[in-house]
């Protein structure tokens, strides 16, 4: 009982309820506990960061474009999706072309076309469309801080152009996903109803049902445009369990089949017990984002923002992960070929971290203070409150840093990182702690050209490199493979030698499973495919 009692408010009656009926016994149902401490939203444009989207976005709400999750062995590409193909304009290098796939249908029964596209679209960036979403519009906005318009040149095909010209669009696209127009008259032009009717997506899996903070359950749906990727499971039910250790209790109990993010420390226990536990190398930093703009911010300073740098053991916190997470010394990691070659090569020199403190006046007389804002779980955020405990003690006793921390609730940090450097909602805060994908330029665009700070993006911390601006620039106009490898090598060593963050570690991704879960493969990717997934 202890997993009932402690699973982030989940009653008995309500995970019974969400849990198989004995009727349904011969039904392969496989129930996975998440790290969000909501059930994500469900209009078709999920909160809760990434692991919203994971697991209530794209196995029922899919994009023009989509991500390639069928191997564990390289970073996950884009493929197609509800568009066949797509191009650069040869004539307007803003403006990209995507060529409809026909005979798609939503859930619903409704067509898929270009009037579907643009309904959507408006739904997301025209605030005065009957259909207009403020939460969905405000997730999606800054995900696609690029789009200037679009328009319907045919019933399967669209155009879109963007403020700037960016060889990287479709990695922003990917993230636009398609809800049925039908859905949203169903709910009563109201999307508090919309989200409860369930709406329409075009995917592998139909939302079945949703019980808001227990559970939302998902269907296999057998007429999904790709007869190949027919799921093999008939449902799946997800369950938020933001506390670590009840989800280890959920699973060791049986009462799930699949957790997200196991307590590193019981990770050879559940090897042992005949779990398994699968970890992969994948785009992902888990770091401090430093405010550089704001009013009292230490940040600034350059020195400041390098020493600490200089000043984290990440291979003790490696250690205290139980070998679940990798040094990060970058945005990118080393091993990656647009690693580049940095004057800085970041490893842990407390002696050097405290000389660079002195020169930017910080002594053991007057140490360097600041507030981060932390999570207590959530998307990708990995073990948020120990590990944040070691950074501070760590920071501390190698160069006698003070760290106080501002303890939130994940949506509420993704808020925060919206706005302002100085809003009310940061409490004084300094600095962040999002985890961040690491994917593509377009996550990078986002994060730190300066075109993009809030609330235009992402670039939280105000940061603005004229040297990264110029490669960025020339990696956007970039019309050939090595003239894009060696622009995107020269911005990431600006994001090394003069950092926005205080790189900490890469995520390993694991995630732990009853040995009766088949067909899992661990992309390298936030993302994960359900659909190759089955159940002894």
């Amino acid at each position: 009982m202890h997993f009932l009692h402690r699973a982030g408010g989940l009653a008995l009656a309500a995970l019974l309820a969400a849990l198989p009926a004995a009727g349904q016994a011969q039904q392969k149902v496989l129930r996975i506990a998440m790290t969000a401490a909501d059930v994500p939203t469900t209009t078709g444009m999920p909160n809760n960061g990434f692991e919203g989207v994971r697991f209530l976005g794209y196995p029922i709400f899919e994009g023009l474009v989509l991500w390639d999750l069928s191997r564990a062995d390289r970073p996950a590409p884009l493929r197609p999706g509800l568009a066949e193909r797509w191009e650069q304009s040869a004539d307007d290098p803003k403006t990209w072309i995507f060529h409809l796939r026909r005979d798609v249908k939503f859930h619903d029964g409704t067509a898929f076309n270009a009037d579907a596209v643009i309904w959507n679209l408006d739904r997301y960036f025209k605030t005065d469309s009957p259909q207009f979403e403020p939460a969905g519009s405000g997730i999606t906005r800054a995900r696609v801080p690029l789009m200037a318009s679009y328009r319907k040149i045919d019933d399967f095909t669209v155009a879109m152009s963007t403020t700037r010209v960016a060889s990287y669009f479709p990695f922003m696209v990917v993230y636009i996903l398609m809800t049925s127009p039908q859905s949203f008259e169903q709910g009563g032009r109201d999307w508090a109803r919309v989200a409860a009717l369930p709406p329409a997506g075009t995917g592998p899996f139909r939302l079945a049902r949703f019980t808001p903070r227990v559970s939302a359950e998902l269907a296999k749906n057998p007429d999904y445009w790709d007869q190949a990727r027919v799921p093999k499971l008939d449902r799946v039910i997800l369950l938020p369990v933001p506390e670590a250790n009840s989800r280890l209790a959920a699973l060791r109990s049986g009462q799930v089949d699949w957790i997200e993010v196991p307590p590193p420390d019981a990770i050879p226990g559940l090897r042992q017990g005949g779990f398994q536990v699968v970890t992969n190398s994948y785009p992902h930093v888990w770091p401090w984002l430093y405010q550089m703009g704001g009013t009292t911010s230490p940040f600034r300073d350059i020195r400041v923002r390098q020493a600490l740098n200089y000043c984290v053991d990440r291979a003790g916190l490696v250690q205290l992960l139980n070998g679940t997470a990798e040094p990060s010394v970058g945005w990118l990691k080393p091993a990656d070929p647009h690693f580049g070659t940095p004057q800085h090569r970041y490893a842990f020199d407390a002696a050097r971290g405290r000389a660079m403190l002195a020169e930017a006046g910080y002594t053991p007389q007057r140490p360097l203070r600041f507030k981060v804002m932390i999570s207590a779980s959530g998307s990708g955020q990995m073990l948020p409150l120990p590990m944040n405990e070691y950074m501070q003690q760590n920071l501390k006793e190698a160069c006698g840093v003070d760290v106080s921390f501002e303890v939130t609730e994940w949506n509420t940090l993704l808020t925060a990182v919206r706005q302002g450097p100085d809003a009310p909602i940061l409490n004084g805060s300094t600095a962040t702690n999002p985890s961040s994908p690491s994917s593509d330029p377009a996550v990078a665009a986002r994060y730190f050209l300066q075109a993009f700070v809030p609330p235009n993006g992402f670039n939280w911390g105000q940061y603005n490199d004229p040297q990264f601006e110029e490669a960025f620039a020339a990696l956007e106009n970039a019309r050939d493979q090595a003239t894009y490898d060696a622009a995107y090598a020269k911005a990431h060593e600006r994001l090394v030698d003069n950092p926005p963050w205080l790189y900490i570690v890469h995520d390993l991704n694991p995630r732990a499973m009853s040995r009766r879960v088949r067909g899992f493969v661990s992309a390298q990717s936030w993302f994960q495919d359900l659909v190759t997934v089955d159940l002894q």
